[in-house]
């Protein structure tokens, strides 16, 4: 043994340090040149996103600490078993990953930036074991006994592995959890990208029945469009109405199978008519004014109206069948500034267990109800704006008038199988400008629980931006401009959902 060693010694050891110096020099100057990339892929690791901040200047530091050890012989052994240690900490990382995070990240750039995650894992075990050897050989070199080699080495190791496990399991509590704002991007959660042009921009997202998505038109109020999953066939149609005289302002279509339904709360009435038949009837007439409604079942609805006297935003039940027919929670929706503006929000319902979900346009917050409007659950989105950030003032007839911009927190919002697809207006930690410049961020909550699943990105067509967008269980269909574009659920999305009527089987296969 002491000839093989004193044979290899002169060759093994410093052609190890030669590698390990040539690794961490490039990785630490690539991470230099492009520091701001850095902290935003290390943004997205599920092991350091909630600790990007402290750990994109360390990390390059100690690979720096490292090389300058491994540069000189009477620090080199101490320089190896630094290097073994990183090597270990990042291999076990490697396997978290793999096998134990609910997404896997972008792959990181400098020296070995082609390699993906399974490749990065025996490369490091490979660089692992050549450091250990190079470490044996000066040990025994110097006499060391094999007990002390095993205190100097395996228990170290094992107190790296620990570290990073704890370290993963407190990363991915505090970002799906925590309210951090920093977001994490999956690989691919949306893809095979498709488009349909629809001819003009007012379109929006009436409801799904049968393989087939429904859109009403705001400058066409009277016609129901629908178009196959596959984006393959457009037809429209127009509605006849049993009493077409009332003073119209603001029509809406709402599709839930085997209804359609077309409403306009300023008259206020509420129309039904059954799909494939173009006549609709009148169920409802100045029962109650309302801003939003959600059809509940074919005589139960949900609504948002304004309090006669307050002026605020209030939530309530219409039920054609009771009496009284409508009733007011006043409870839901909390005032901070003025009732008003800040309780702004958007009123949705999944179709899978009908619960209803209001969320805030100016907070970071969302309300889960039942159908019958008791309240679920209070949660929170990534984002840190708790009170709404609106300056109002009171003009002398009564009305409320923004005094300045607000800061827009929620778009525009999704709901499918209790997840909830939200377009967020406000910029997480380490994220790229640029990369908002060309794109609206997508965020993905549970509704069952406060819990944070991820992000994506829906990148702008040409000039034209996600207006609206809505979820099936395989698809995201966006209205951008006047396109229809159909992405792809990856399962990681998919695999959180709870509930939700599958599309037609053959069209999705388009």
């Amino acid at each position: 043994m002491q000839k093989f060693l004193q044979k290899y010694y002169s060759f093994l050891v410093p052609v190890t340090c030669y590698l390990y110096i040539l690794l961490f020099v490039y990785a630490a100057i690539s991470k230099l040149l492009d520091f701001e990339d850095f902290r935003v892929q290390l943004a997205q690791s599920p092991l350091l996103g909630a600790y990007a901040g402290l750990t994109a200047p360390a990390v390059i530091s100690l690979e720096l600490l490292i090389v300058l050890l491994l540069s000189f012989k009477t620090s080199r052994l101490t320089g190896l078993y630094a290097s073994f240690f990183l090597m270990v900490a990042f291999t076990v990382y490697i396997y978290l990953i793999l096998n134990y995070s609910e997404f896997v990240p972008c792959s990181c750039g400098g020296i070995i930036e082609k390699l993906g995650w399974t490749e990065h894992l025996i490369f490091n075990t490979a660089f692992a074991s050549l450091a250990m050897l190079a470490i044996v050989i000066l040990e025994k070199g110097k006499g060391t006994g094999t007990s002390k080699m095993v205190i100097k080495s395996i228990l170290p190791s094992l107190a790296t592995v620990s570290v990073v496990t704890g370290l993963f399991l407190s990363s991915e509590h505090i970002i799906k959890k925590g309210n951090n704002f920093i977001r994490k991007f999956g690989q691919h959660q949306i893809r095979d990208e498709k488009a349909f042009d629809l001819g003009v921009n007012s379109y929006y997202f009436a409801g799904m029945a049968d393989g087939r998505i429904y859109l009403g038109n705001v400058t066409a109020p009277l016609v129901l469009t629908s178009i196959d999953t596959a984006l393959t066939a457009k037809k429209a149609v127009k509605i006849k109405l049993d009493d077409a005289t009332h003073p119209f302002r603001f029509i809406q279509l709402q599709v839930n199978p085997p209804h359609f339904y077309l409403y306009d709360g300023t008259v206020p009435v509420i129309y039904r008519g059954l799909l494939g038949d173009l006549f609709a009837h009148t169920i409802s007439l100045e029962d109650c004014y309302f801003s939003q409604l959600q059809v509940i079942d074919s005589v139960s609805f949900a609504f948002r109206a304004q309090n006669s006297q307050t002026k605020s935003w209030v939530l309530g039940t219409l039920e054609i069948k009771r009496d009284p027919k409508v009733k007011l929670y006043h409870h839901l929706l909390e005032k901070q500034v003025d009732g008003i503006f800040d309780t702004d929000g958007q009123l949705m319902r999944d179709g899978g267990n009908g619960e209803l979900i209001y969320i805030y346009t100016y907070r970071n917050q969302f309300l889960v109800m039942s159908r019958d409007l008791a309240l679920l659950r209070e949660l929170h989105t990534i984002d840190t704006t708790t009170t709404a950030q609106v300056k109002v003032r009171l003009l002398p007839d009564g009305q409320h008038k923004m005094d300045a911009p607000p800061l827009l927190v929620n778009k525009t919002s999704a709901l499918h199988g209790q997840v909830l697809f939200n377009a967020s207006m406000l910029m997480g930690k380490f994220e790229s400008r640029e990369q908002w410049r060309q794109s609206v961020v997508v965020d993905m909550y549970q509704t069952g629980m406060q819990e944070y699943l991820g992000s994506f990105y829906i990148y702008h067509r040409g000039k034209n931006k996600m207006a609206r967008m809505f979820a099936t269980d395989r698809h995201l269909f966006v209205l951008s401009g006047s396109e229809l574009v159909r992405y792809r659920f990856a399962q990681s999305v998919t695999i959180h959902f709870q509930t939700g009527e599958a599309e037609n089987l053959e069209q999705s296969r388009h």
